[in-house]
């Protein structure tokens, strides 16, 4: 299960309902940022979040709008007198500017709070054993953008009749059939598979941040249960989006139909349309589409 706060939905220019972007991300017990907007740590007291078991920043591109929150959050942290280490994920060109931005608040090398830097590439970022977080290159104007695919495994799970059916008592044993080990009850032997269901229950997330294009990220969207991804403009201004490097709502639900996604959720919204007129032209596509607003809570 994956539970997402959406903590700043706007485009390059904050409005009165729309913080600039940021994404919480909860999964077995750990919690993560998605970007962290200017403004990002107010969002996570408003929304009632809070700062708790905070740990992980994972930065799509280097654009202000997406980084300039991390000063804020950091000097807070520090005044909460966190003892966690905040590990802060991105390309490297990332990396160097929020390293350049720290410093030049604190001195080289210095922070409010411990911190780490990891620089990505291709592949996997998180091994939390109940899920994984993988990244990949997007392309948006000159950065070097990522997006990230969360995932938790599909399980097989005791069967209760089954159970029943061969004698299979409540305790130890049932753990032991669980984990997938053969169990003996007077001399009979019962394997796992005797008694385990089909995989389920396994989810897969896919959030992209600002990209200019779609081509080429078909392998990593395909048959996700839900992706995020921006909209900032309608397909009546598509020149206008490739010259800021951006999609149309109708480009972002294409690529939804196309790839067999289960909800399409559009962020990173432009002050310059009605949320009506975005998620018409998203919506007769892709049905199966909303708008993501801030402070809007979703569970998949």
């Amino acid at each position: 299960m994956f539970a997402l706060t959406f903590l700043g939905t706007s485009a390059s220019v904050p409005s009165a309902e729309r913080n600039h972007p940021a994404l919480l991300v909860e999964a077995a017990g750990q919690r993560l940022l998605v970007d962290c907007g200017e403004g990002t740590q107010r969002q996570l007291l408003r929304s009632g979040a809070g700062f708790r078991r905070l740990d992980r920043i994972l930065l799509t591109h280097a654009h202000l709008d997406h980084v300039l929150g991390i000063p804020g959050l950091f000097s807070t942290l520090g005044l909460r007198q966190t003892s966690d280490v905040m590990t802060v994920h991105g390309g490297e060109g990332t990396l160097d500017l929020v390293i350049r931005m720290l410093a030049g608040l604190w001195g080289a090398g210095r922070a409010p709070i411990p911190v780490e830097f990891a620089a990505l590439s291709e592949g996997q970022v998180i091994d939390a054993g109940d899920f994984t977080t993988d990244c990949f290159p997007v392309r948006h104007r000159d950065t070097d953008s990522f997006g990230f695919v969360f995932k938790s495994p599909a399980r097989r799970h005791l069967q209760s009749d089954r159970l029943a059916a061969f004698g299979v008592p409540d305790g130890p044993l049932r753990g032991e059939l669980a984990a997938g080990r053969s169990i003996v009850i007077d001399g009979r032997p019962i394997d796992p598979e005797d008694v385990l269901g089909p995989p389920s229950g396994g989810r897969k997330l896919v959030v992209i941040g600002d990209t200019e294009t779609t081509d080429g990220l078909s392998k990593h969207v395909a048959d996700a249960d839900m992706l995020v991804i921006e909209a900032t403009f309608l397909d009546r201004d598509a020149p206008t989006a490739r010259n800021y490097g951006h999609l149309t709502a109708a480009e972002a639900a294409s690529f939804a139909a196309a790839n067999n996604v289960g909800q399409l959720v559009l962020t990173h919204m432009s002050g310059r349309y009605e949320d009506e007129e975005i998620l018409a032209e998203a919506t007769s596509i892709f049905p199966n589409s909303r708008i993501a607003a801030d402070f809007d809570h979703v569970v998949i």
